[in-house]
Formats: C-alpha cells, sequence, structure tokens
C-alpha cells in the first residue's frame, strides 16, 4: 500500500513511538507510517484503514499498539470476531482494561449480549477511568436493546453522568443513546428534550442528534439547489439554446448568400 509523501510517522502518540523503538529503525519508521495511515482513513476509509492494518501486524504483531489499531480497524469494519483477538492480544502485552468496552461490545457485534452483559459487571469495570465506565454503561445499555429489554437499558443509561450538566467528551453519546432509548420505548416527548440536549453537547457533530431532533419536528432540508435555481438553470439553458439557433440561422443566411454569389459568378 502506498504511503502519501507528507506522511512521516512523527505524528503517532509519543507512547506508540516509544512502543515502537524496541523495533530497528527503518523498520519502526515503516510501521509508525503504517499506523498514521490506519488513524487517518479509520472513520472515512474503513477498508483501506484495515488494508493498512494488516501490513503493520506483519512487520510487528508483537507491539501492542499494533495489535490495538488492528482490533480497531477490524472493529471499523465490522470484523468483530479479528478485533476482539487482537484487543485480547493487546490486553494481554499490556495488562490494562482500557479496551474492556470495545471487547464488550465486539462480544454484542458477534450475537452475544449475554456475554456482554457479563462483562459490564466484571470487577474490571471498576478499574476503567470515567470514560471508560460511561462507555462501558453505553455497551450494558445497548446489550439490553439487543435482548429486547428496552426499559432495563433506560435504566442502565441513568447515571450522574447523564443528569450532569457539565458537557464532557462522552457527554454528547450519552444523552444520544438515551433519547434513542425513550423513543424505541414511545416516550416521544422525554426522547425529543434529550435529542435537543444532545445537539447542545454534540460540539464535533459526533452523533446525529440534530437531524433526529429536526425529523421529530417535522422540519424538512431543502437541497442548496432548490427549485428557484433549477428554473434559472432552464432559463440559462434555453437563451443558450436560442442564441445556438441564432447564429445557425445568421449562418444560413450567409451560405445561402454566398450561393448566390457564385451562381452569378
Amino acid at each position: 500500500m502506498p504511503i502519501p509523501e507528507d506522511v512521516t510517522g512523527d505524528e503517532i502518540d509519543k507512547d506508540v513511538r516509544q512502543e515502537l523503538q524496541s523495533l530497528p529503525k527503518t523498520l519502526a519508521e515503516d510501521v509508525a507510517k503504517n499506523l498514521v495511515m490506519v488513524a487517518r482513513l479509520i472513520d472515512e476509509d474503513p477498508e483501506g484503514a484495515y488494508a493498512y492494518s494488516r501490513i503493520a501486524l506483519r512487520l510487528a504483531s508483537r507491539v501492542a499498539a499494533v495489535r490495538e489499531a488492528a482490533g480497531f480497524a477490524a472493529y471499523a469494519n465490522q470484523k468483530y470476531s479479528e478485533a476482539l483477538a487482537e484487543f485480547r492480544a493487546a490486553r494481554r502485552m499490556t495488562g490494562t482494561v482500557e479496551l474492556w468496552p470495545v471487547m464488550a461490545d465486539c462480544e454484542r457485534g458477534l450475537g452475544r449480549p449475554e456475554k456482554a452483559l457479563d462483562m459490564a459487571g466484571a470487577p474490571e469495570v471498576q478499574k476503567l477511568d470515567k470514560a471508560g465506565q460511561v462507555e462501558m454503561r453505553l455497551v450494558a445499555a445497548g446489550a439490553r436493546r439487543d435482548m429486547g429489554q428496552l426499559d432495563a437499558a433506560i435504566v442502565t443509561l441513568q447515571s450522574p453522568e447523564l443528569a450532569s450538566n457539565s458537557v464532557q467528551p462522552w457527554t454528547a453519546r450519552l444523552r444520544y443513546a438515551y433519547a434513542d432509548a425513550l423513543l424505541a420505548a414511545g416516550r416521544e416527548g422525554e426522547a425529543r428534550d434529550w435529542f435537543a440536549k444532545a445537539v447542545e453537547a454534540d460540539r464535533d457533530g459526533s452523533t446525529d442528534a440534530s437531524d433526529r431532533l429536526a425529523e421529530m419536528d417535522g422540519v424538512e432540508f431543502v437541497d442548496a439547489f432548490d427549485a428557484s435555481d433549477e428554473a434559472e438553470a432552464e432559463a440559462d439553458g434555453e437563451d443558450v439554446d436560442s442564441a445556438k439557433s441564432e447564429a445557425d440561422a445568421d449562418r444560413g443566411i450567409q451560405d445561402e448568400a454566398e450561393a448566390e454569389g457564385d451562381d452569378k459568378g
């Protein structure tokens, strides 16, 4: 896979760079560049990110950061079994619990919501930071919904983090999940309120809360190229056709005049 010229490998996180120091310099640089490409493409082109992750994995499968990147690339492509294997490998290498929530979500993806719920109640969850605990709550609520337990999903999401007025990186997604669960349960009024709260917290557009809110309010978005623009375009086209016809007519008259001149000659 080609690496763009602007990618140097220096863009990677300093902790990852430190991990790569165990490799020969040239190899470390190649791995770093591929990891940069994974991070660059994973949202817009997950298949491309996956391809780069496989290269990095072939080059340095014993580096935890590489296994983690490969896991996220597989996860982005809904290759949940493969992602889970990579996350487990990374966790064995590092001994950390940071990947616990996404590992549980892989269990959901594999059709095992009960296993995800078991993981949500495991001691590892208590070792997660606040962001990780919120992520685990989201996964657990999703597992409840997978099992058709809507009311339980709603209760699972109710927490101090949900009730807090402060905006944290997870706030928009937590409020969105709560609104979506309420809507699924037929509690439309409450759902609308929480979609509105999600919009307030969604500063980087990580959810489509604004679209969901507009949909509930019956707002229809009109394409920027609206009817008036289309009418103008048609009018412009008619003007062009008219001018072309006039030009053709002028050429026809000129040709006839030249023909008569030749006959006289």
